[in-house]
């Protein structure tokens, strides 16, 4: 790294940081939850809006096993998916980084925020949010992922690269 590259702070995820990108998922962020099952189980209801039918499209259910990434991390790549949201809830204790921007152009350094997503947390990336590919950390591990598929298999995956400083995403504590 040099003196003039822009490394970001890594910062704990919450509802409300979050909020311009999506939303959090976990019981902690749950606006309703009551007991079902004759008593034996908590539902914590509606944590997500999953956003997956535009132009055609349907939610699919996928497993991610994700590989830990080097730290520290040059952040080069973004990634939106315009016509539907994107969840990712590890299935495990793992913990993993959230890179992301807000919908709109194409991203600069200065809009990237960095959330340190703590055991029990995953996202659900509104459409348009540009956000860097999975990034496990720890020992890696798998990850329910829920977004959208076209009926006729088109892609729906903008990418961009980073103009300017390089960016870095530190060892977070």
């Amino acid at each position: 790294m040099h003196a003039t590259d822009t490394v970001l702070p890594v910062l704990p995820l919450t509802s409300e940081a979050f909020a311009p990108c999506g939303q959090v998922i976990s019981a902690a962020s749950a606006m309703q939850c009551y007991t079902i099952n004759e008593g034996t189980a908590l539902r914590f209801h509606d944590l997500a809006r999953i956003d997956t039918t535009r132009d055609g499209g349907r939610p699919v259910l996928s497993l991610f096993r994700a590989s830990p990434r080097p730290l520290p991390l040059q952040v080069k790549l973004m990634e939106r998916h315009r016509l539907g949201s994107q969840a990712f809830v590890p299935l495990g204790t793992q913990r993993f980084l959230v890179l992301v921007a807000p919908p709109g152009p194409a991203p600069t350094a200065a809009a990237l925020r960095c959330f340190m997503a703590a055991p029990g947390q995953g996202v659900n990336f509104d459409a348009g949010t540009w956000h860097h590919p999975l990034i496990a950390l720890d020992g890696g591990g798998d990850f329910l992922v829920i977004d959208r598929v076209a009926a006729d298999g088109a892609p729906d995956c903008d990418e961009v690269t980073l103009p300017g400083l390089p960016v870095w995403l530190p060892h977070p504590g």
